[in-house]
């Protein structure tokens, strides 16, 4: 008897201490946990199946201002602005019925609101358990993107920037030849305004006839004036991003009577052979004339010494769903060594230039999702070629 009762006190002590064990591992695991989730620097916020927060670590507390007592039971929308507040349960609904996920495993940009009512854009994941009572509960980490929202921001800015800066520089290259194109009409306009003085004070009523023929000749000419500075406005303009459908075509009409000044008095020979079969591009326009007239300015200038001075402006469907156009010279081609860096930064061989033209004609074409590239012409001259995505047709 004695022996059995020792046997059983030793298991009563063996089993409390195992106990033990169990319990202090347990806070051990707590303490832990609790340590992670208050230095972790995204915010976690854990709710049930209707929405109503269950936990709110330190980083949410920081990020949304406020405390987890005073959230803890309420539900998750009071951390969302207008409309979303009003739009969250359903969505919760709805992926509850339908296992329809929209953020759940996936994760996007939304947008949060502060204790203060301040909002904020957010980057949110979230994650799906189910306990052994069949309840779900979801837990979101959430990481607050204001700073980089502000960088990119900034640097789209400086984009823009940059892309006018090589506009100014562009026109600032062309001034000579801009000024002659301009000087023209205005001349014209002088020269017919003032035959039509002479022909008021010859006072022969013969002379009404030709008087209104010569009025008409002056205001042709000055809206001629007028349109070379429209283009030049347009093209310099600083404006925001802005892709629309457009004729490819028409783009090109438009940025060879910019870039094509002068080039007649040079006795350059330009081809337009635009193909009239090709479905219209989604582009934002005055970048796209921008890469245009940089090629075309380029080719222009290379033709200056050739012996034989042609410019072929081609394009043509390729690959099924791209639009092609090929700016082709026959000028004395590229230097090898000059080939191989050709849309590097700082790289050219004119005397006045920054030899930032075809780097950026070559990071507009690829942000619109095509390809620009150099191909030596048979004989002498280069060809540029970049290709556009075809817009996709309206539904």
């Amino acid at each position: 008897m004695a022996k059995a009762r020792k046997g059983k006190a030793a298991k009563a002590v063996g089993g409390t201490s195992t106990l033990a064990d169990a319990e202090r591992a347990l806070r051990l695991s707590e303490a832990h946990l609790r340590s992670v989730l208050e230095t972790v620097p995204d915010a976690i916020i854990v709710i049930d199946d209707h929405g109503i927060i269950e936990s709110f670590s330190p980083a949410a507390e920081r990020l949304f201002g406020y405390k987890e007592a005073a959230v803890v039971g309420r539900n998750v929308n009071m951390l969302m602005p207008s409309p979303y507040r009003e739009q969250h349960d359903g969505y919760l609904a709805r992926y509850l019925t339908t296992g329809e996920r929209r953020i759940i495993g996936i994760g996007r940009v939304v947008v949060g609101q502060r204790a203060d009512g301040s909002t904020f854009p957010m980057e949110l994941a979230v994650g799906e358990i189910t306990l052994d009572d069949r309840r779900r509960l979801f837990t979101g980490f959430v990481r607050d993107i204001t700073e980089r929202q502000t960088t990119r921001e900034r640097l789209h800015e400086l984009q823009s920037e940059l892309l006018r800066a090589s506009r100014l520089s562009s026109m600032g290259q062309m001034a000579s030849a801009l000024a002659h194109e301009l000087n023209q009409p205005l001349t014209a306009v002088i020269n017919y305004v003032q035959a039509c003085r002479r022909l008021l004070a010859s006072g022969n009523g013969a002379a009404l006839e030709r008087l209104q023929e010569t009025m008409d000749k002056a205001v042709s000419q000055a809206n001629r004036a007028g349109q070379i500075i429209h283009r030049m406005r347009q093209f310099i303009q600083k404006g925001d991003t802005d892709r629309q459908v457009e004729s490819i075509n028409k783009l090109i009409e438009e940025a060879s009577a910019l870039a094509l000044v002068g080039a007649k008095e040079s006795g350059i020979l330009v081809r337009l052979e635009l193909s009239s079969e090709l479905p219209p591009v989604l582009v934002d326009r005055i970048q796209i004339q921008q890469v245009l007239v940089n090629l075309i300015r380029n080719s222009v200038e290379a033709l200056s010494t050739a012996p034989r001075r042609e410019l072929t402006i081609k394009t043509y469907k390729s690959n099924g769903e791209m639009v092609e156009v090929a700016v082709a010279d026959s000028g004395p081609g590229l230097d090898e060594a000059v080939a191989k860096q050709l849309f590097q930064p700082f790289i050219t061989t004119k005397a006045r230039g920054m030899g930032l033209g075809l780097s950026i004609s070559r990071s507009i074409i690829d942000a619109h999702g095509g390809r620009l590239w150099a191909v030596p012409v048979p004989q002498s001259g280069v060809s540029f070629q970049f290709t556009l995505p075809a817009a996709e047709p309206a539904p």
